[in-house]
């Protein structure tokens, strides 16, 4: 399996695989670039199909963890690393001291944080093998009620960028009455649809876990579609917020939301499809800009929690996509093209 010639290797600084065989722990790290500060990013437990697939997750997601944080004004760099595995069948506490040794053999280039599959928990336990840990809370966080959970803060950065997305393209100032389709209601997706649904907007719901779809019936009066159904729905919004590629040679043409604005990451599967969602009318928000709400909270939990301050770089996120949106529709290009170059403006050298 080759990285240099791989279609998603960017430069990467380090990309390292590792198997503990005690804990059965296969895992990939990689850090993609660090000019601004270490390389923050999750911990994804996924069960991927393949290690190659596995592969082009860990590369797409460290790269645009450099671009979410030099977009967001933050002083580090962007990383990433994925354990092959179901984390509700496979995880154990074995696993995660073994991963968080490998974590620790880099040095402080990589510093770990929860992620799709991974818990405050088990950040926690990686926690007593290695200090390179970015996403446990000080002690002024937890004097906030802050516990070094993500999921809070990038629930309420979506809402805030998608409420400007909608401001810029349908001139809404109010969400009540606006349509809006969830891919993924997980811990991010039940918050945004919590958030949605507190300021009056319709809601249709899709997960691959049924309990989650169920829950976000429940509480919110969102109906429940399938997979399938999801991109054709005739609503407003589309909110993709489960895993990356979503936008795709399959899934574009049935789309008839006017916005897409989600928590997810790696949403367009090529870099050609967010040029195909600006030829449509469609306006994207690029989601490293819209998602950007945890890597921030985890970097004021970790250096003095300041409530007040803590908020307003997340509300900031509406402004920074407002400029995105301003900049592409007076240069005529996809809000994606513009996106990298405010962020490489920051930490190419």
């Amino acid at each position: 399996m080759s990285v240099f010639s791989h279609p998603e290797y960017d430069g990467h600084e380090q990309v390292a695989f590792h198997h503990d065989a005690a804990s059965g722990l296969k895992a990939i790290i990689a850090v993609h670039n660090t000019r601004l500060g270490c390389g923050l990013g999750g911990c994804r437990m996924w069960p991927y199909a393949s290690d190659a697939e596995a592969l082009n997750d860990v590369l797409r997601l460290s790269r645009g963890m450099t671009y979410k944080a030099a977009l967001a004004g933050l002083p580090q760099g962007g990383g990433k690393s994925v354990i092959l595995g179901d984390h509700r069948k496979d995880k154990t506490p074995e696993l995660m001291l073994a991963m968080g040794r490998f974590v620790d053999q880099f040095g402080g280039k990589y510093v770990v944080a929860e992620d799709s599959g991974t818990s405050v928990a088990d950040i926690h336990k990686m926690a007593e093998v290695t200090r390179h840990i970015g996403g446990l809370a000080d002690a002024a966080s937890m004097a906030a009620g802050r516990n070094g959970d993500p999921s809070p803060a990038t629930a309420y950065g979506t809402f805030v960028g998608l409420k400007a997305a909608v401001k810029h393209r349908l001139g809404r100032d109010t969400l009540k009455g606006l349509k809006v389709a969830i891919q993924g209601v997980g811990n991010v997706g039940y918050r945004l649809a919590q958030h949605l649904f507190e300021e009056g907007a319709e809601l249709w719901v899709t997960d691959i876990h049924f309990p989650s779809v169920d829950r976000a019936v429940q509480d919110f009066r969102a109906r429940a579609v399938s997979m399938e159904q999801i991109f054709a729905l005739d609503v407003d919004v589309f909110a993709p917020c489960a895993l990356g590629a979503v936008l795709n040679d399959i899934s574009l043409p049935m789309l008839k939301a006017s916005v897409v604005a989600g928590a997810s990451n790696n949403q367009l599967a090529e870099a050609r499809h967010g040029k195909m969602l600006m030829e449509r009318g469609i306006l994207y928000a690029p989601d490293y800009a819209i998602n950007a709400g945890g890597i921030i909270e985890i970097y004021h939990e970790t250096h003095g929690y300041d409530e007040s301050k803590a908020k307003a770089h997340l509300d900031s996120i509406g402004s920074v996509l407002t400029q995105i949106f301003d900049r592409a529709t007076a240069e005529k290009k996809p809000t994606h093209e513009i996106a990298d170059r405010m962020a490489e403006e920051r930490f190419r050298p």
